[in-house]
C-alpha cells in the first residue's frame, strides 16, 4: 500500500464505524445518533476533497491486499472515481440532515441508520475499487446493506417490495458473477488503471468476450434500470423518502450505471467495443428506456412513482452518452452522471416534504399545494424544468453535450431521441408544476402538521433549497474551473487520448 492508500481506507472507515457504532446505541439515543451520522458524513466529505485535491496535483492512492495468488483486492483512485465518491458523499451529507428530521417520531431509528452509513460506505468502495473483484465485492454488499432500507416500514407492501428487489439485484449480481470468472479465465486479473489487454487476446476470444459483454451489461442494467430490467424500482418507492433518494440518486441505481461505464471505458475499452459491434445495440436499448421510461410515468398518479420511471428514463442518458462512442456524447453522459443526481435528490426531497407534512402522496392530490408550501414547490420546480432540459439549469447542459456529440458522430437519430424525450419529460412534469402553482385547492390536505413560520421541519426544507440552489448555480458556472462539467472533460481527455 502507499501512502496515499490510507486516505483511501479513512475515506471507508469514515462512515462505516459511525454506522458500527449506531447499530450498538440505544433507540432512544438522539442526539448521539445525530452527532454519528453528521460528524460521519462531514468527515468523509472532507476526506473526499482531500482525495480530489490529491489526483488534481498528480498523487497517486492505492491499497492492494493479497487474497491467495492471482486474486487481489484493490483500492485505487482515478478522476473517475473520484467524481462518483464526490457526489455520493455530498448528498450524502444532505440526505442525512434531511432523514434525521424525516424519521424523527419514527421506530427502529437505530437500525435504519446504521444500515445507512453502511450503504453509503460499500457504494463509496464501488467508486474507489481498483479491478473487477474488488467491484463486485463492494456492488453485492450494497444489494445486502439496501435491503433493509427498502423494507423499513415492515408493511406487506415493503416486505414484497423488498423480495421483489432482492430477487432482481441478487440475479443481477450473479450474471455479473459469471462474468467476472469467465473473464478473468481468459485475460487474468483485470485491473481499471491498466490498459485493457482484451484487444490482444486476438480473434479466437472475440465470440467469448462478446457474450461476456451483453452478461455484464445484462448484469448492471439491472441496478442501472434499464428496460426491461426496471421492475424493481417502481416498486421499491414504497420506501421512505430518504431511501428513494439514496436509491435514485446517491447509491444504488448510480452503482449499476458506474458498473456499465467503468466495463466499456476500462475493461474493454471505447475502441475495442465499438470493433466489436457492442456500442451500438447498447445505445438502442439505452433509447428504448428513455422513451418507455417517459411514457410509463405519463400513466401514473401516484408522485414518487412517476419520479421512479422518469429514473429509469434519465438513467439511460447515461448510458447512451457512453455508447455513442464519441468524446462529446460521453461528456454529456457522464456530468448527466451527477446532473442527474441533483435533480433527482430534490425531487425526491420535495416529493417526502408533501408527504411527511401534507399526507399528499398523488399528484392529483396538489392543486394549489404551492400556495400551502412555496418553497418546497419552488425547489421541485427548478429540479423539473432541469429535468425537461431548460436552461440554465444542469439539464440543459447535460442534453446539450449529448445532442452535439451524436451530431459529431454522424448519429443525428440522438437528437430526435433527446427531443421527443424532453417532450415527454414536460408532459409529466409541466402539469404537476402548474396545478400545484396556479390550480385550486379542491378538499382537505389528507393531514396538515404545522412548524411554526416554517412550512415544515427546517431540516426537511433546507436540504431541497440547496440542491435546487445548487442546480441553477452549476448550470449557470459550468464552464468553471471547478465544475462537474469541467471535471469530466478531464476524464473525457483522457479516456480519447491518443
Amino acid at each position: 500500500m502507499n501512502p496515499g492508500g490510507w486516505l483511501l481506507i479513512l475515506i471507508l472507515l469514515s462512515s462505516l464505524v459511525p454506522g458500527l457504532i449506531i447499530f450498538a446505541l440505544p433507540e432512544k439515543s438522539h442526539g448521539p445518533r445525530t452527532l454519528l451520522n453528521l460528524g460521519g458524513a462531514v468527515l468523509k466529505l472532507l476526506l473526499v476533497l482531500g482525495l480530489v485535491v490529491g489526483i488534481f496535483r498528480g498523487s497517486d492512492f492505492e491499497m492492494r491486499w493479497s487474497i491467495m495468488p492471482g486474486l487481489e483486492l484493490v483500492l485505487h483512485s482515478d478522476p473517475l472515481s473520484a467524481l462518483f465518491a464526490t457526489l455520493s458523499t455530498v448528498l450524502w451529507l444532505l440526505t442525512t440532515v434531511y432523514a434525521v428530521a424525516y424519521l424523527e417520531d419514527a421506530p427502529n431509528r437505530r437500525q435504519f441508520f446504521g444500515y445507512f452509513s453502511v450503504c453509503v460506505t460499500v457504494t463509496v468502495g464501488i467508486a474507489l475499487a481498483g479491478n473487477l473483484l474488488t467491484f463486485l465485492l463492494f456492488y453485492e454488499l450494497l444489494t445486502l446493506t439496501t435491503y433493509p432500507l427498502v423494507i423499513h416500514r415492515g408493511t406487506r407492501e415493503a416486505r414484497e417490495a423488498g423480495r421483489v428487489y432482492l430477487a432482481y439485484t441478487l440475479s443481477g449480481g450473479a450474471v455479473i458473477f459469471i462474468a467476472v470468472v469467465w473473464l478473468q479465465t481468459i485475460a487474468g486479473p483485470l485491473e481499471f488503471s491498466a490498459p485493457s489487454v482484451l484487444p490482444a487476446l486476438g480473434p479466437d476470444y472475440e465470440r467469448s468476450l462478446v457474450l461476456i459483454f451483453i452478461l455484464f451489461m445484462a448484469g448492471f442494467g439491472v441496478k442501472a434500470a434499464l428496460v426491461p430490467l426496471h421492475g424493481w424500482l417502481p416498486r421499491a418507492m414504497v420506501a421512505p423518502a430518504p431511501v428513494s433518494a439514496l436509491l435514485h440518486a446517491v447509491a444504488v441505481v448510480k452503482a449499476g450505471v458506474f458498473g456499465i461505464i467503468r466495463i466499456v471505458h476500462d475493461v474493454y475499452g471505447i475502441e475495442f467495443a465499438r470493433q466489436l459491434g457492442l456500442l451500438f445495440p447498447l445505445s438502442v436499448l439505452a433509447s428504448i428506456s428513455i422513451i418507455y421510461g417517459s411514457i410509463c410515468a405519463l400513466r401514473e398518479d401516484d408522485l414518487k412513482r412517476r419520479l421512479a420511471y422518469s429514473t429509469v428514463s434519465q438513467l439511460s442518458y447515461i448510458v447512451l452518452g457512453i455508447s455513442v462512442a464519441g468524446p462529446i456524447a460521453a461528456i454529456g453522459g457522464l456530468v448527466h452522471l451527477v446532473h442527474q443526481g441533483l435533480m433527482k435528490i430534490t425531487l425526491f426531497f420535495c416529493a417526502g416534504n408533501l408527504a411527511e407534512t401534507l399526507g399528499v402522496h398523488r399528484i392529483s392530490r396538489l392543486p394549489g399545494v404551492a400556495r400551502r408550501m412555496p418553497l418546497t414547490m419552488a425547489a421541485f420546480t427548478v429540479a423539473a424544468l432541469g429535468m425537461i432540459g431548460v436552461p440554465p439549469m444542469v439539464g440543459f447542459v447535460s442534453k446539450w453535450y449529448l445532442g452535439m456529440g451524436g451530431l459529431d458522430a454522424g448519429k443525428l437519430w440522438v437528437v430526435g431521441v433527446l427531443a421527443a424525450s424532453s417532450l415527454l419529460n414536460a408532459a409529466y412534469f409541466l402539469p404537476i408544476v402548474v396545478s400545484a402553482w396556479f390550480g385550486g385547492q379542491e378538499e382537505k390536505w389528507p393531514v396538515e402538521r404545522t412548524f411554526g413560520r416554517f412550512e415544515t421541519h427546517w431540516m426537511l426544507l433546507l436540504p431541497p433549497l440547496v440542491t435546487a440552489f445548487v442546480v441553477v448555480v452549476v448550470g449557470l458556472l459550468a464552464n468553471a474551473q471547478f465544475s462537474p462539467l469541467a471535471w469530466v472533460k478531464f476524464i473525457v481527455a483522457m479516456d480519447y487520448a491518443p
